[in-house]
Order: C-alpha cells, then sequence, then structure tokens
C-alpha cells in the first residue's frame, strides 16, 4: 500500500523509509549555492548580496543594470560581511553608483566609486583584530552613517561600545548618537538635519523593548515612540517628512506613521506580525513608493502575502505566486525583494504595483529536477500544555515524505524529524529548502515547528517563552511529535529532533529532561550549559536569558535546573553532535562538554567539530559533513541502508 506521499512509478520497487535513492544529495545543496540577502535599488540598477557555500561562504554583491547585465562587483576574496552583534547584516549600501561596505577579514569601511581599480580602505585597520567593526549602512552627502561596535583588549561583553557615527569619505569620524547600550536603524530625514534611530538597553532585547528617537533641527531629542512592553523596528522617512515604523504595541507588528505636525497613528493592522525579530541589520519588510504608498509583506497561516497600502488606507493583496519576502525595497511604483515558495529556491523579483507584472531579476538555480520530487509544507496546528501561557495550540510547517521514484515498503510508517529553528524567536518559512528537501526525498517526514516564543503569530505568543525557555519549548516539540505519531503519519519508534543554536538547546534538553518521546536526536552547535552561555558570550545577547530564563546571576539555580548539561544521568538517546571550532556565540566548550557527558556514559553518539566554521555553517565541505553524516547517524542508530549510489561515508558512532 502506498502512503499518502505523493506519487509512484509504475510498478516501483518498496525501499524502506529512509533508504530511499534520490537525486537531492548532500551535492546537490551546495552545487552553486548563492542565496541572494539583501537588496538595494540604486536608481535603474539593482543589487544584492549573495552568500556563496562554494566560495568558503563569503558574501558576493552583484549588480544587475537595465539591459539586463548581471555583474559581480567584489571578485574573490572580498566579502561584505560585518561581526557587529555577531550576527551582522547591513555590511554594505550602495548610492550613485558609489559602494561602501564592511570586509569581512579585518571589519574596516571599504569605498568601491566607478573607475577605481579597487575597493579603497576608508577607516584604519584596529588596534585589535576586527576590533572596531562597522554595520546599518546609509548614505548621506560626504559618507555614511553607520552603528559603530568598539572592542577592547579585555575582550569583555560589559566593555564593548556601540554608536552611530558618520563617516566621511576621507575616513574621519564624527559621533552622533552614544550612551545606549544598543542602536540600530540611524536614519536621515530629506531635510538632510533631522535624524532618527532606534536604542535599547540591558537586559531587554530589541524585540522586548526599543525606543524610536528623533533628533530635531534644534538638536532636541524626542522618543517617539516604543519603550517598556514595546518594540520598535524599521523606521523610514518619507519624502514629505513623514516617518514610518513597525510597533508591536497592538500585540503584532503593525505599521505606523506620523506625519509633521501632527499625532502619530496606526495605519496597517491586519491582525499577524509584518515585520520581525531585529537579529541582524538591514532587515525590510515595507518600502515606500514613489507615489507615497507603502507595499508590504505579511504573514498568516504560516505564508507571507504581498500586498499594497492604497492612498485611500485600504490593504490590496498583489496575488504575487510566492510565500515569502524579504529585503522589500522600491523602485518607482514597483516592489523589488528577495522571494521565495515551496517550490521555489529565492529569487531577486520585481513586481509592478499597478499593472501585476512580476519580472526575476536574479533566478534560483537550475537543480534539472521535476517539481515532484518537492514535499510541500502543511501548516498545522497541535493542541499544547498551557503550561501557564495561557496559549494551549503552537504550530508548525509538516513536510511529507516525497519521491516520485518509489514506493514504501507495506505497513511501514515514515520516521520523524523534529526540526527546532535557532533565535528562538525565528520561524519555519516555506521556501523551498533543500537541506529539508535532503531528508524528504530520502522518506522522512519532516516537522519545522514554530514552538510559543516564535514570530509570526503576535507579542503573545512570542512573550509566552518568556521566563521558560526550557519548559513551554519542550512541550511544543514533543507535542508535535505526538501528535503527527497519533494521527498514524509518523513512526513513533522512529522519531527524532535536531537544532542549531537555540534550536539546538531545545534538542538536548528534550533528549535529556524528557525522555523518551525520540530516540535519536541531532545538535547543531547547541547550548548544553545556560550558565556557561550567560558567563561567556557575546555581548548582545550577554543580557538575553535575564528574560527567556531568569535574572542571572541571582537565579544560578534555575539556569542549572534546565542546562541539559545538568542532567546527563538522564541522557541515553543516540545523539550526534557538529560544531564549529571559531563559534562566538555558543563556543566549542559548549559542544565538548555535552560530547564527554556522552563518553563517560556509553551512549552512542558521533562528534565533528568544523576548523574556521563560526555561528553556522558556511563551508560547502562542511555542510556536506554535516548533513550526509547526520543521515548516517540516523542509518546507524536505526538499522536502515543509505542510498549506494552516493556513496556517503558512514559517520564514526562511538558506542
Amino acid at each position: 500500500m502506498l502512503p499518502p506521499y505523493g506519487r509512484a512509478m509504475a510498478d516501483p520497487t518498496p525501499v524502506p523509509y529512509g533508504s530511499w535513492p534520490a537525486p537531492i544529495t548532500s551535492a546537490l545543496v551546495v552545487r552553486a549555492a548563492a542565496r541572494p540577502g539583501e537588496v538595494v535599488v540604486d536608481g535603474d540598477d539593482v543589487w544584492w548580496s549573495e552568500s556563496r557555500p562554494g566560495e568558503a561562504g563569503r558574501s558576493a554583491l552583484v549588480r544587475r543594470s537595465p539591459d539586463g547585465t548581471v555583474t559581480d562587483v567584489l571578485p574573490p576574496p572580498w566579502n561584505a560581511r560585518t561581526r557587529v552583534h555577531e550576527y551582522g547584516g547591513g555590511a554594505w549600501t550602495v548610492a550613485g553608483g558609489v559602494l561602501w561596505f564592511a570586509e569581512f577579514s579585518d571589519q574596516r569601511l571599504y569605498r568601491l566609486a566607478p573607475g577605481d581599480a579597487g575597493p579603497v580602505a576608508v577607516t584604519p585597520g584596529p588596534a585589535i583584530p576586527s576590533g572596531v567593526r562597522f554595520a546599518d549602512l546609509r548614505v548621506v552627502p560626504g559618507g555614511v552613517l553607520a552603528v559603530r561596535e568598539t572592542h577592547t583588549p579585555s575582550g569583555a561583553a560589559a566593555d564593548v561600545v556601540n554608536e552611530i557615527v558618520r563617516v566621511a569619505d576621507d575616513g574621519s569620524t564624527e559621533v552622533l548618537v552614544s550612551g545606549p547600550d544598543f542602536v540600530s536603524d540611524p536614519r536621515l530625514a530629506p531635510d538632510g538635519v533631522t535624524l532618527s534611530w532606534l536604542q535599547w538597553d540591558h537586559p531587554t532585547m530589541p524585540w522586548d523593548a526599543a525606543q524610536l528617537v528623533v533628533r530635531a533641527q534644534d538638536g532636541t531629542h524626542h522618543v517617539l515612540a516604543g519603550g517598556p512592553g514595546e518594540s520598535v523596528v524599521q523606521p523610514v522617512w518619507g519624502e514629505d517628512l513623514a516617518l514610518w515604523w513597525f510597533s508591536d504595541q497592538t500585540d503584532s507588528w503593525s505599521l505606523y506613521r506620523k506625519r509633521p505636525h501632527e499625532e502619530p497613528e496606526l495605519v496597517v493592522d491586519v491582525g499577524s506580525d509584518i515585520a520581525g525579530p531585529q537579529w541582524v541589520f538591514g532587515q525590510s519588510r515595507f518600502a515606500l513608493l514613489a507615489d507615497g504608498r507603502a507595499a508590504f509583506a505579511y504573514g498568516r497561516d504560516g505564508a507571507d502575502r504581498l500586498a499594497v497600502l492604497e492612498s485611500d488606507g485600504t490593504v490590496r493583496e498583489l496575488g504575487v505566486p510566492f510565500s515569502a519576502y524579504q529585503s522589500i525595497t522600491a523602485q518607482g511604483t514597483r516592489v523589488v525583494c528577495a522571494a521565495g515558495g515551496p517550490a521555489d529556491e529565492p529569487v531577486v523579483l520585481r513586481v509592478d504595483v499597478d499593472g501585476g507584472h512580476t519580472e526575476v531579476l536574479r533566478p534560483a538555480r537550475d537543480l534539472g529536477l521535476d517539481p515532484t520530487w518537492f514535499s510541500r509544507p502543511e501548516h498545522v496546528s497541535f493542541p499544547t500544555p498551557d503550561g501557564g501561557t495561557g496559549i494551549d495550540t503552537a504550530h508548525a510547517l509538516v513536510y511529507p515524505p516525497a519521491n516520485p521514484d518509489v514506493r514504501a515498503v507495506d505497513g511501514e510508517l515514515p520516521p520523524l524529524l523534529v526540526m527546532v529553528h535557532g533565535g528562538p524567536t525565528s520561524a519555519a518559512s516555506p521556501v523551498l529548502s533543500l537541506a529539508i528537501q535532503y531528508w524528504t526525498s530520502r522518506g522522512f517526514c519532516v516537522a519545522d515547528v514554530d514552538y510559543r516564543g516564535s514570530t509570526g503569530y503576535g507579542r503573545r505568543y512570542r512573550d509566552a517563552l518568556q521566563g521558560r525557555w526550557g519548559v513551554v519549548d519542550l512541550d511544543d516539540v514533543i507535542a508535535c511529535a505526538r501528535y503527527l505519531a497519533g494521527a498514524g503519519r509518523v513512526d513513533p519508534a522512529r522519531m527524532a529532533i535536531r537544532g542549531g543554536s537555540a534550536g539546538g538547546f531545545t534538542t538536548l534538553a528534550a533528549l535529556a529532561m524528557r525522555p523518551g518521546t525520540f530516540s535519536a536526536g541531532a545538535s547543531h552547535f547547541g547550548v548544553a550549559d545556560l550558565d556557561a552561555l550567560a558567563r561567556d558570550t557575546h555581548k548582545f545577547e550577554s543580557r538575553y536569558l535575564d528574560g527567556l530564563v531568569a535574572p542571572w546571576p541571582e537565579r544560578a539555580d534555575v539556569y542549572e535546573e534546565r542546562s541539559p548539561l545538568s542532567h546527563v544521568d538522564t541522557l541515553d538517546t543516540p545523539l550526534a553532535v557538529f560544531q564549529g571550532e571559531e563559534d562566538r556565540i555558543v563556543p566549542l566548550e559548549q559542544a565538548e562538554a555535552i560530547v564527554a557527558a556522552l563518553r563517560e556514559r556509553g551512549v552512542p553518539h558521533a562528534y565533528l567539530r568544523f576548523p574556521g566554521e563560526q555561528h553556522g555553517f558556511r563551508r560547502a565541505e562542511n555542510i556536506r559533513a554535516a548533513l550526509d553524516g547526520e543521515l548516517s547517524f540516523y542509518a546507524q542508530v536505526w538499522g536502515f541502508d543509505l542510498p549506494a549510489a552516493e556513496g556517503i561515508t558512514p559517520i564514526d558512532v562511538v558506542r
């Protein structure tokens, strides 16, 4: 009997789940992979960044001219990537053909003008390696505005200083804003004098509470929006000196506007989040068109819609056939953005908001695959314990197995892979990801869980994780697995959990503190010791756990209670661990500690550490090793054969 997952060839041979031969190999996952990132419009030109695993993970910059010519602006080894907040973003900008960018290797600012032989360093080399960093760049007359992050020889997070500066073409620098623990989004109004920015202080994160501040022409400062219990993100000036921003004071991040001499007004509230958490600089979920209208994207039921706010205040959906939109900008009355869908890897897209015409400026790579190979996600809501949050429903994108060339063995149910995103305020995205299809094409069911704390469902849903990290997220991933098993969709004896960073913490915690549901797991640079993370992480997240867990060090007992490393006496589930050696966010010592505990207890485990990798794997060879290694690990734990044609070298499992 063929389960209800896709279609099969005529009279195919039954193949056990997990062993399905598939063309979506780790080699295909990284082959010519170049995910578009930030998009910038410069007159008639469109620029974007691309992360390229095949080029050691560097961020390349690409320009498309009006005649369709596409040019790599920065040849290797130039890498337009910043380390501000360690997560970066906003590392480059362009205006009038003049490019400014932060180079990853030394974190200095460089400038490249038409006719230059190559990039020219603008800021001096720092006294300590990567000690002075720049992000959130915006061109202004004579230079750029930027967020500057200055590190000291002490290396202590408490000694890092974040400021807003103006860097002139000759490298001279003027400090414009100093004092708050964090600043972002420096924006100069069209009058050339009025300045706005966002600021927040420890222990809050920008999605908890951030203020929108305006420095008027007379030099006075005004807090326009935000503060305790209100997060403001993505301020933008209009040509009419109206200031626009997103605020979550109505529960969802909604669009506000303040015109000169008028009170702020709510202009768009769709009942779900339009914006998202500011983990990186340079995000944009709306853009002002040349005629004053606003184009924006918003999420609902696990997918985005692209819409326009008309001049009469009505909202009109554009009906563009994609399901996720990022880096939204304007070119006249057209929208330019990065977009993707369930059967589409991200592209750079241009949309005429009135005529409805869409044009792909940067297509996705040609995978050479029929769409029947792609598993389409289903947005699923499932019951979960309330846990004192007032919310008893969580969500996931569920991808069933899909392989048109095989059928399952009669009576067999597929294994389940529960994926836990990072953040933990991130969200599952319904965009074609070969890193997910790698699993579904082999016969896995994948559940990408939006546990309580995820973005997209409003502030109340996001705040349900406050003080409960390591509790309600565990409730939700376990509830999801049991829901799918109870519905007869997956094999309850073969359910695994995997995640990276914060998702790695939930993975480790679920295995150590809630044993019995999952029979295998994989932690990618996951947190094993909350106390160590609070003591030894970078400035941006150095007080993050005060809200997610409890004030530290006053409640060190809670940190110990919820740390997976404190519960290794119950950790007997086979586990694979993958870690970058230069990870500053979750240091190598975290992985080493959990692996040592597994070894001491004799728990089957595998461990791969990658030299040169930081938080997240960017190099093609390491991405492949992690994917194939994890598949090999599950094959050994659950007893199925690897697809012979791929020649995957089995990972070394220590027993």
